[in-house]
């Protein structure tokens, strides 16, 4: 009860509308997370097409081998949508439209970039999902030639 007074009280209180320049105003940004999701979206794919159904009609086997494959699936999705929220943070908070005219294809890039993430949610494809990972890989280098930086691209897998 006290909770909902207090509750209650702050509600009709004035408030100050608050901008920041993007989600987080810390201003820290790196495409390492777009990175480590992608390499988690070829790592569960590979994994999914390396899976064998198994012979026979064993319940146990099949309820095994059904909760490995959704597990994985389930995995691959996330880190997709992962890889999509960190790319498009790059995209819309860290670049300027003054960095058009040093990256004329950044639009291009981050759009297909996108579109492969979404891809790669729909699809058990390592193509898609190799693909994506050179994706994040040309942004990562786009992002470091903007700061002035040549960082190494290193995967962990």
């Amino acid at each position: 009860m006290l909770r909902s007074a207090i509750s209650a009280l702050f509600n009709s209180l004035p408030s100050k509308t608050v901008e920041a320049h993007c989600d987080g105003p810390c201003g820290v940004y790196d495409p390492a997370s777009a990175r480590i999701a992608a390499e988690a979206v070829l790592s569960m794919t590979k994994k999914l097409l390396a899976m064998a159904p198994p012979s026979g009609n064993d319940p146990s086997a099949w309820a095994e081998y059904n909760n490995t494959f959704s597990r994985y699936v389930a995995v691959k999705e996330e880190q997709a949508q992962e890889t999509k929220e960190e790319l498009l943070i790059l995209w819309t908070d860290y670049f300027k439209p003054e960095h058009l005219s040093a990256f004329p294809d950044l639009h291009e890039t981050f759009w297909k970039a996108a579109k492969l993430c979404s891809a790669c949610k729909v699809n058990i494809d390592q193509n898609k999902a190799e693909d994506l990972l050179k994706a994040v890989e040309k942004i990562h280098k786009m992002f470091w030639t903007s700061k002035g930086r040549s960082d190494a691209w290193v995967t962990a897998s």
